[in-house]
């Protein structure tokens, strides 16, 4: 994942003009300051994080963070996986595993 450090300045900005920051999103969602703040740099992905922090600044993750949502919503581009497995491995499962 390639860091977005100039995206995660603009969010922590906005959150401040908000009347909140990265740190009061991660109490609310008890994880760890720097696990929101990973998110936010794009270092690591949680949709549950985004979307709280979009929550907060009155927008959609996809709004925020227009590249891990494709199509703009809260959706993101793992929506392809389920076709991509039944795909996976060949011939449908014995009865008698089943």
């Amino acid at each position: 994942m390639k860091p977005e450090l100039e995206l995660h300045e603009r969010i922590k900005m906005r959150l401040r003009l908000a009347g909140s920051s990265l740190a009061d999103v991660a109490r609310e969602l008890g994880v760890a300051g720097t696990t929101v703040t990973s998110v936010s740099q794009g270092y690591r992905r949680s949709r549950r994080i985004e979307a709280a922090i979009a929550a907060k600044l009155g927008m959609k993750p996809g709004d925020l963070w227009p590249g891990r949502y494709p199509e703009g919503g809260d959706s993101d581009d793992r929506s392809t996986l389920p076709g991509t497995l039944d795909r996976i491995g060949g011939d449908p499962p014995s009865p008698i595993f089943c």
